[in-house]
Parts: C-alpha cells; sequence; structure tokens
C-alpha cells in the first residue's frame, strides 16, 4: 500500500514495486522500470515524462496519502479512541497495577490492526513496532479471558501481557532476544524468572511462525540484514561516540518539544480537531517528502538503504564513487572518491533529516497508530550515514594523516559507512526511549551485525549519558505523566525518612474514613455511600465504633451484586441487611431478607502498620503493583494508602507541588 502511492502493477495491485518486478526480464540497470509497474503518469497519460506527468504523479501521491491517513483517524475517532498513538506507556502503566477499562479489548485489536497498515502507507513520519506490541498485548488480554487461571487473577495476566509485549517486538523487529529483552527492560514492572522463559517461548514461537510467513520475500527474519566485510578499528570510537552525542541531544530535544507540542494539543482547542490536525499534518509531510527521492521512499526501505554496503552492482546514487576496478580485490571494494551521485545523494540526506527531525515532533501523539522507533532510526541512520561518507572521504584523501596511517593506506577498505548508519540509528533510538541492554540486542539482530556489538554500546551509552544529563524522562515516561496516568517508576529510589502515616488518609481535620460495617448497614445505606463518593473500593470494619478491619469490597462488586440481588432473589428490599460474615446475626420474623455478600469481600487485603517506613510501602506498591493499601494499629483501621497519594507524596519530597500531579 506504501508504494500505491506512486503507482500500481498491473499484476496485481497487492504487489508492491519490488515484488512486481521479480518475474520482469528487464536488465540489472533497468530493473526499476519494469513494464509490469506502472505510475499514475503513465497510467492516466499514457508516458511518464515531463512536467505535466510529474506533476500529477505529486498529486496522486499527495491524494492517497491524505485518503490512507483521513481513513485511518475516522475509524480510530468513530470505533476505538484507544486505537491511537504507540500503546507502550499504557502497556507499562497497565503492568503497574493500574486499570485501562477497554484498552486491551477486541475493538482496539481490530481497529488498531487496521489503522496500522493505513497510518503507515500514508508515509508519516511514524513506525509500526510500539503499535505491534500494543496489539500483542490485546491478543493476550483476549486469550487470558477464554482460561479461568488467567480471568480471575490479575497477576498471572501481567505475567502473559509481559510475555505478549516480548512477541510483539519479535514479531516487529525480528528479534525474539531482544523482544525480551525489552519487556524486561522497558515494558514490564516486575519480571520473575518464569515471566522470563515464558517470554523466551513465546517470542520464539511469534519469530517461527514470522520465518514460515516470510513476509519480506528473502528468507530472513529482518528487513535490515546487512553483511559489512571489513572490522572496525579502534580509532573509528571517536566518531562513534559523536553519534552517540548526536543521538542524546536529538533524543533530548524530540522529547521535551514533542511533550511541549502534545500539552498544547491538550490544553487549546487543537485537541478537539484530531481529523484535521491528521489531515494538515499529512498534507505537509506529503508535499514536503515528495521531490526528495530519500523522503518519498518508505522509512523501512530508507533505513536499508541507509544500512547497506556499497557493492559492485549497487545503483543507488548513495554508491556513485568514481571505480578504479583495477584494485578491487574480490568482494571487497576500497575507499573511492565520491562521485557527483554521492554528493546529491548528501545534499538530499541533509534535507530529509531536517524535515525528519522537525516533523516527527508533530506526528508522534496524533490520533492515529503511531511508533516512534523506526522514525529515531531513520534520523540517526542519516546522520550516521553523513558522518560515515565524511570520514571515508577523508580517509581517502588525507591518507597519509597519522590518525590513518597506522591502518588506513591508499586502496584498502578502511571505512564501512553503513555501519556508521547503523551505530546512528542505535544512538538516536536510544537517545529517544533511553533503551540500552535491549536496544544493542536488537540493533545486532535486526542487522546480523554481531561482531559491532561494541561500537553499537558505546553509541548506545553515550547517548544515554548525554540525554540523562538533559533530562531524566524517556518518552514513554515523559508520555505517562503528561496523560496522568498513576504510575511508580521502579528505576528511582525512596531514601526519605516518613512514615505510613504521614502519607495516608485521612489526615487531620479531613472528614472520617468513608467505611462499610459488616452486619448492620441496609442496602439503601450502601448504596448512598456509593452514589455520594467515587472511591474504586472501601474498607470494611466490625462496628464504626471498634473500627476492626474485616476486609475490603470493590465498589463494582458491590454495584453489580446489589443489582443482581434485586432482580433476581426475592425479598430483597432498600430496608434488607446486607452482611458480609457467615452467620449473619438474628432479625426480627418480619424483616426483610438479608443479603449476604461474603462472596465478594476480599478477607487478606493488604495491610501495613501506621509506624512502616514510606520506603517500605513504596517498594510494596512497585512490587506487587498495588492500588491502595490499608493503615492499622492493633488491627484497628486509621486509613488508607493509595498509589495516587505515594506519587503526591514523592512529588512533594522532592519540593513539586502535590497538586500538580494530575490524574486523568
Amino acid at each position: 500500500m506504501t508504494d500505491l502511492k506512486e503507482g500500481v502493477c498491473l499484476a496485481g495491485f497487492w504487489f508492491n514495486h519490488e515484488h512486481c518486478c521479480w518475474k520482469s526480464n528487464t536488465t540489472f540497470t533497468d530493473r526499476d522500470k519494469c513494464p509490469e509497474w506502472k505510475s499514475w503518469s503513465q497510467l492516466i497519460l499514457g508516458h511518464g515524462e515531463g512536467a505535466f506527468a510529474y506533476i500529477l504523479n505529486y498529486f496522486m501521491y499527495v491524494i492517497w496519502a491524505l485518503m490512507f491517513s483521513l481513513l485511518a483517524v475516522l475509524l480510530v475517532k468513530g470505533f476505538a479512541p484507544y486505537a491511537c498513538g504507540s500503546g507502550i506507556p499504557e502497556i507499562k502503566t497497565i503492568l503497574s497495577g493500574f486499570i485501562i477499562r477497554g484498552y486491551l479489548g477486541k475493538w482496539t485489536l481490530v481497529i488498531k490492526t487496521i489503522t496500522l497498515v493505513l497510518a503507515v502507507s500514508s508515509g508519516l513520519s511514524l513506525g509500526k513496532e510500539g503499535p505491534l506490541v500494543h496489539v500483542a498485548c490485546c491478543c493476550g488480554n483476549i486469550l487470558c479471558h477464554l482460561f479461568t487461571k488467567y480471568r480471575k487473577n490479575e497477576a498471572k495476566r501481567r505475567e502473559v501481557l509481559s510475555a505478549a509485549a516480548a512477541a510483539g517486538v519479535s514479531v516487529a523487529f525480528g528479534a525474539p532476544i531482544g523482544g525480551v529483552l525489552f519487556s524486561l527492560e522497558e515494558v514490564s514492572y516486575y519480571f520473575p524468572l518464569k515471566t522470563l522463559w515464558r517470554s523466551f517461548f513465546a517470542a520464539l514461537v511469534a519469530a517461527f511462525t514470522l520465518r514460515s510467513i516470510n513476509p519480506f520475500g528473502n528468507s530472513r527474519l529482518v528487513l535490515f540484514y546487512v553483511e559489512f566485510h571489513m572490522p572496525w578499528h579502534l580509532l573509528e570510537l571517536v566518531p562513534f561516540i559523536l553519534l552517540g552525542i548526536f543521538g542524546g541531544l536529538w533524543g533530548a530535544f524530540f522529547i521535551r518539544s514533542n511533550i511541549a507540542w502534545c500539552r498544547r494539543r491538550k490544553t487549546t482547542r487543537l485537541g478537539k480537531y484530531p481529523v484535521l490536525e491528521v489531515f494538515v499534518v499529512t498534507a505537509i509531510t506529503a508535499i514536503l517528502a515528495f521531490p526528495n527521492e530519500y523522503t518519498r521512499m518508505s522509512t523501512s526501505e530508507l533505513i536499508s538503504e541507509l544500512f547497506n554496503d556499497c557493492g559492485i552492482l549497487d545503483s543507488s546514487q548513495l554508491c556513485e564513487y568514481v571505480n578504479d576496478f583495477n584494485s578491487t580485490k574480490g568482494d571487497d571494494l576500497p575507499d573511492r572518491a565520491a562521485g557527483p551521485g554521492v554528493y546529491t545523494a548528501m545534499w538530499q540526506l541533509a534535507l530529509a533529516l531536517i524535515m525528519k527531525v522537525f516533523i516527527t515532533i508533530f506526528t508522534f501523539g496524533m490520533k492515529v497508530p503511531s511508533g516512534l522507533f523506526i522514525p529515531s532510526m531513520a534520523v540517526g541512520a542519516i546522520a550516521g550515514r553523513l558522518l560515515g561518507v565524511a570520514v571515508e572521504q577523508l580517509a581517502f584523501y588525507h591518507h597519509d594523516w597519522a590518525i590513518f596511517s597506522g591502518w588506513c593506506s591508499q586502496g584498502a577498505d578502511c571505512i564501512t559507512p553503513g555501519l556508521y548508519a547503523m551505530v546512528g540509528a542505535a544512538a538516536c533510538l536510544g537517545g529517544v526511549t533511553r533503551m540500552t541492554v535491549s536496544l544493542v540486542v536488537i540493533m545486532f539482530e535486526l542487522t546480523g551485525g554481531l561482531e559491532y556489538i561494541v561500537p553499537l554500546m558505546a553509541a548506545a551509552m553515550t547517548s544515554k549519558w548525554v540525554a540523562d544529563a538533559i533530562g531524566r524522562e524517556g518518552i514513554y515516561d515523559a508520555h505517562i505523566r503528561l496523560n496522568g496516568y498513576p504510575f511508580l517508576e521502579a528505576k528511582e529510589e525512596f531514601s526519605h525518612k516518613t512514615r505510613a502515616m504521614d502519607v495516608m488518609r485521612p489526615r487531620k481535620n479531613d472528614p472520617p474514613l468513608t467505611v462499610i460495617t459488616q452486619d448492620s448497614m441496609t442496602v439503601e445505606d450502601v448504596e448512598t455511600i456509593v452514589t455520594k463518593t467515587t472511591y474504586s473500593g472501601y474498607p470494611v470494619v466490625v462496628s464504626r465504633a471498634s473500627q476492626r478491619l474485616v476486609g475490603f469490597v470493590l465498589r463494582r462488586d458491590l454495584i453489580i451484586s446489589i443489582e443482581n440481588a434485586r432482580k433476581k432473589q426475592d425479598g430483597i428490599v432498600s430496608t434488607s441487611v446486607i452482611c458480609f460474615t457467615d452467620y449473619c446475626p438474628p432479625l426480627p420474623p418480619s424483616s426483610p431478607s438479608v443479603l449476604k455478600l461474603r462472596s465478594i469481600l476480599d478477607l487478606s487485603p493488604f495491610t501495613v502498620t501506621d509506624e512502616t517506613p514510606m520506603e517500605i510501602v513504596v517498594d510494596i506498591f512497585r512490587k506487587l503493583g498495588l492500588r491502595q493499601c490499608l493503615v492499622t494499629h492493633n488491627g484497628k483501621l486509621l486509613g488508607i494508602i493509595t498509589k495516587k497519594d505515594v506519587l503526591k507524596h514523592i512529588a512533594q519530597m522532592a519540593n513539586q507541588d502535590p497538586n500538580s500531579i494530575l490524574f486523568n
């Protein structure tokens, strides 16, 4: 569908340009001009040359891009609002114990799958990898509902979602080990050993299925497979570290700019017109992209071309060097002088870099499925290729300099610009997401470049250090904070000496805690409490006088149980007593039937004493993914601590305004 913007295959409209020309008898140099593929000007006008043909192709490119993106945003807006964006910030929040109802539902799965194809095909500066993690988690959540063991156990379900996230990255990149490490490092809140091998198995099955389908038609799992013939030299670590610095600076700049734009979208009238925003951004992207060969092609193709090591048969502009075939040894081509095609490509890539840097800021966060991996890698790959060609030409013309004399003699193949593109891609992706271990593994699985682990590690670590020096948050954590999700960052330590009683509610001068007694309240009393409050659950005590804790009951379970009892049980009226114990106290014969709700009562709610250090409480919330915890003293209920209270307390300890922590 991406190539449909430029033309159509006569053998079958579902074939892209490359697949269409596979069976063609054209020569190698004319392989892009096979008779089976027709541009829109050739199809409509009968020829593809001239200014009018160019204008027609330009017009059709923009029209198809607008059609794809508008269809995507209208489907998202009309059927599944949760299908927009990346999905990874929300997955992280769900795995931390917060529930976003409908986020992993079947409608979200169906609409996100369809609109992801449309959004990527429209040519917008976005990727498919983040949304595929969301799609995989939707599949995992839906499958959980088929099995009682997982349907009724939130902890088990989170293990399945961790494995699903690993499978999503495995499918998106063809990187099963990287997928497991991504789930461990970036997504999962709690990752025990059994979840590790289950995630590994899920990623293995996903990769095996992908390989059996063979989506790229090259019998490989990955789209960017490369084969570099020359090892890297120690002195090349300097430009690799420079790429790491660039990646960190770009990551910090992108996060600040994108969050500022998304905040403006949320707080102004701009957020009320998502369709218009997508229309305008798509139109600007398509109009700017078409004149430049490197922005017109899909981002995945661009990255693949930038990673490529130039060979004798390559006809790309990037490989138009001045050839001296007398010095060619086997498959290795020596470093050569750049021809006019290379210089033209450098200008086009520089313009493409500027466009990608700025247009991605406005694209990520729109109301269409949008990943960030591929655009970030594209920015880094362009910067890396530009630097790689510059170093290559420097080594060619100045091979007698001291820095080159020991290892790069004239006529030798010393510098591989494709390797610089690969390192740059890793640096920029690391700067934006702050991944390290999983990033390096994904990159070498993605490209097959196992011997280039050290350059990738150097770039990834430099990128993270530089980005962390400017701002501590990665893009996903920044979006979690922007959207107001109650998420406790597991990587930060809480070192203050406060206690549970300092954080719990009710505080001094607050109204008393809303509680339900175990056997003395009527249906009407409980319904009044539910109506007048918005809490997600209520502590159950022996009596208001004693405040001895019995358990905890969820608001949702209370509402459903009372509604069902009124419909299906005889004698349940507003004056019926609700009993949370096995043996209810005897009532006069004329009294209405008792409503027994023992089955919905949690008899073992998590509790801490009032003297428990907050350091331990915060750790408990992080490790167990709790939403609330009750505070007692000698069995007597004193108050409650919710995750939101913990987040506000952490903000207060960091000298921030606790009321600035918003929860949407």
